[in-house]
C-alpha cells in the first residue's frame, strides 16, 4: 500500500478501535429505545410528547428499531429526546481495516493466480504448489500496495 493510503487505514483503525468493544454488546430483544424507555419508567405518551408524536407513533418507532428498519435520523431524534447521544459506526469483522484489505487482496490474488495456473496446466506449463503460493503472496502484496478500486470488484 502506498504510504498515504496506509496512513489513512491506520488513522481509521485508531478511530474504530474504541467501537470494537461494542460488537460484543447484545442489542435488547425489543430494541434500545424500548429498553431505555422502560428502564427510565417513561411511558409511550411521555416520550411521544418529547418528540411531538402520538403513543402509537412511538410504538411504531420502537417496532421499526427492533426489526432494523428505523432511520438514523429518527434514532438521532429519539436520542435527543432521551437526553442521550446516538453512537454508530462500522467495525471490520477481521479486526482492522488493514486486515480487511489484506484478506481481500489474498482472495483476489488467489483467484487470479489459480485461474492463470489452470490455463498453464492445460498447456502443459504447470507450476509447483510452492511457486503458486509464492505468486499469490507476491500478487497480494502488489494489490495491497496499489490498492486500486478493482480490489473490491
Amino acid at each position: 500500500m502506498r504510504n498515504k493510503k496506509k496512513l489513512l487505514l491506520e488513522q481509521l483503525d485508531r478511530k474504530i478501535a474504541p467501537l470494537k468493544v461494542l460488537t460484543k454488546t447484545p442489542v435488547p430483544e425489543q430494541g434500545w429505545i424500548h429498553a431505555i424507555r422502560v428502564a427510565l419508567n417513561m411511558t409511550l405518551e411521555q416520550l411521544g410528547h418529547k418528540l411531538g408524536k402520538t403513543k402509537q407513533g412511538i410504538k411504531k418507532i420502537e417496532e421499526r428499531e427492533a426489526t432494523g428498519t428505523v432511520s438514523l435520523n429518527v434514532l438521532k431524534q429519539v436520542a435527543e429526546a432521551l437526553d442521550m447521544q446516538l453512537v454508530y459506526g462500522f467495525v471490520p469483522k477481521q479486526g482492522s481495516m488493514e486486515k480487511l484489505v489484506d484478506q481481500r487482496a489474498q482472495q483476489l490474488a488467489r483467484k487470479i493466480v489459480l485461474r492463470t495456473s489452470q490455463h498453464m496446466k492445460l498447456e502443459n506449463q504447470g507450476n509447483s504448489d510452492d511457486r503458486i503460493r509464492q505468486a499469490i503472496e507476491e500478487l497480494a502484496e502488489e494489490l495491497k500496495r496499489e490498492m486500486k478500486g478493482t480490489l473490491w470488484d
